[in-house]
């Protein structure tokens, strides 16, 4: 066992629900989260673990895990949680700090698709799925690969069906809000504290 392990550092606790909050001290390892997760299958800790290093300060080990990257962000973990820690925004949270320590991503595509994903965000306001996917294709080389190996054809097939029935519009629509979600994004933007 190391010292990190054997003396908790309740400050990254702290740290953390400063930019949130996120309410991880009210986790009492029930497991709903895990129970729920689609895709713990390619995670290397499972939620509640996560929410427990959280808690007990092992901000190493929380930061280099795969799970903060492959985590979905399709919120089942945050909806079935009784005590509503906001699993899914600390997972996103965890990113962001772990790309600020310049700690590296174990799979250097799921920073692309992040990094992409939020570009696109900050352009637009939401995601234009378009665009978004041109962009991450040159940016990964996934593009090249996709070419190499002659799988381009079936997804520009899908992809063109998605036009045609309208689920993929090749003109971003307007939006409200544009301006707002680019000061959200920046830092900038003030949050309401939750009581």
């Amino acid at each position: 066992m190391t010292k990190e392990t054997l003396d908790p550092n309740y400050e990254f606790l702290e740290e953390l629900e400063s930019a949130g909050p996120f309410q991880a001290q009210a986790c009492f390892q029930c497991r709903k989260c895990t129970n729920g997760c689609p895709v713990t299958f390619a995670m290397d800790l499972l939620p509640d673990e996560v929410i427990r290093m959280v808690i007990l300060g092992q901000r190493q080990r929380v930061l280099k895990c795969r799970t903060i990257w492959v985590c979905a962000a399709c919120e089942t973990c945050t909806t079935r949680c009784p005590n509503t820690v906001k699993i899914a925004e600390l997972m996103d949270r965890l990113k962001s700090m772990a790309i600020e320590n310049e700690i590296p991503c174990p799979q250097p595509q799921i920073l692309t698709l992040h990094e992409t994903f939020l570009k696109n965000i900050r352009k637009r306001g939401r995601v234009f799925e378009a665009s978004f996917l041109a962009s991450y294709l040159l940016r990964s080389g996934e593009l090249v690969r996709k070419w190499k190996e002659g799988t381009w054809q079936a997804e520009a097939k899908l992809g063109w069906e998605m036009m045609a029935k309208g689920r993929m519009p090749l003109v971003p629509g307007k939006r409200k809000g544009q301006k707002e979600v680019r000061r959200i994004l920046s830092g900038s933007g003030k949050r309401k504290k939750v009581s």
